[in-house]
């Protein structure tokens, strides 16, 4: 259970260390596939595939975001 809390730990560190323009949809991504990768025996490499995966679906919705906010002509 101690490595569990130690390895949470870490991650929570090198999260925080990182930029918040970086870390948009990786946060979420890191927790989803930390804890299903431990489930399986593999939490560190389910954080860092979550986080990338995370980081993927953020930047995808603000290339959509953008997009749409390009169409839409301008309001007074």
């Amino acid at each position: 259970m101690s490595r569990i809390v130690l390895r949470a730990a870490l991650i929570l560190a090198a999260v925080a260390l990182a930029g918040a323009a970086e870390a948009k949809g990786c946060i979420k991504g890191a927790v989803v596939g930390g804890i299903a990768g431990h489930a399986v025996g593999h939490g560190i490499a389910g954080a860092a595939a979550g986080c990338a995966i995370g980081r993927h679906e953020a930047n995808k919705q603000d290339k959509v975001k953008s997009q749409n906010d390009a169409a839409q002509p301008a309001g007074r």
